[in-house]
């Protein structure tokens, strides 16, 4: 049994808590908000601070929404960092920025404690059910010292590399998710358009080398106008930010990425930002004065 700290038990953190404890470790959390009920039941030791939580721990886990509350998690009065003694290990599972991912794990190492920043896909679908995608950027030695933890919240699970390379990974996989969804949404309000059964395109291309766990999943609900989340058109927003931003920093262009978060801004200013962002198809058929699946103009 280990002594593992949690900080950040919103919609994804309070179901990844829970599976440490249901494995049988000992877990310190701390958020802002009550402590969720079913973490109470079973088990979970409140405490009022991150420095408390760091103190009470050898292995502490954050999931907090961006970088931002990271570094105050992290740095900030009766911050984690406070809390620290040699050895522990600190493990960022948090979507943020890999530039300064490098340098919180540049702190957090000159107090001779090891950092793995540790981002996830999947979802809150995911998180409940413990089948996360984690993709891990730090040393072996601290990704095998807590690999054991990784396995009660996740199935696919892969050290990139060094610190950054984790969150670098997650970024991509944003990228890739944001342009399939782009695609599918194209393609099915143009077949939509022509006037052929979207329903039944989407089921012909999923034969096909077009298949895709986005058309799937995502092209189901773009014909089924089901958008509730699922995954918030505004933390895409957050991802994709954080993807600009990094091209920017090293001198690369990432067009289609671009357009893909002005897709998304127009869904925002339509009211959109809590829509799953599979409804960055609305965006389109904004465009296109025409939606998936609606009669042809006479």
């Amino acid at each position: 049994m280990s002594k593992v700290g949690f900080i950040g038990l919103g919609i994804m953190g309070a179901p990844m808590a829970a599976n440490l404890l249901k494995g049988g470790h000992q877990l310190f959390v701390q958020q802002r908000k009550p402590l969720p009920p079913q973490l109470v039941e079973l088990g979970a030791v409140g405490c009022a601070t991150s420095k408390e939580v760091a103190q009470n721990a050898d292995i502490i886990i954050m999931m907090v929404p961006d970088t931002p509350q990271v570094a105050e998690v992290l740095f900030d009065e009766g911050g984690v960092a406070q809390g620290l003694s040699a050895g522990k290990i600190v493990v960022d599972m948090s979507s943020i920025s890999p530039l300064e991912t490098k340098k919180f794990a540049a702190r957090i190492n000159a107090l001779g404690c090891e950092y793995l920043d540790a981002p996830v896909s999947g979802g809150e679908v995911g998180a409940k059910a413990a089948t996360l995608t984690i993709m891990v950027g730090g040393s072996e030695q601290a990704f095998n010292a807590v690999k054991p933890l990784f396995e009660l919240m996740g199935k696919n699970i892969t050290l990139v590399g060094g610190n950054g390379d984790g969150q670098t990974t997650k970024v991509a996989n944003q990228i890739i998710v944001a342009l399939n969804i782009e695609a599918v949404g194209e393609a099915l309000l143009f077949a939509s358009r022509m006037g052929a059964d979207p329903s039944k395109v989407r089921q012909a291309l999923m034969g096909g080398f077009a298949a895709s766990r986005i058309l799937e999943v995502h092209g189901e609900r773009m014909i089924k106008r089901t958008f509730d989340p699922g995954f918030r058109i505004e933390l895409h927003q957050k991802d994709l930010n954080l993807a600009l931003s990094s091209a920017r920093a090293i001198g690369v262009s990432l067009p289609n990425t671009a357009t893909a978060q002005e897709l998304f801004n127009t869904c925002s200013a339509h009211g959109g930002k809590a829509w799953d962002h599979s409804a960055l198809v609305r965006a389109l058929e904004i465009m296109a004065n025409f939606e998936i699946g609606a009669k042809l103009p006479e």
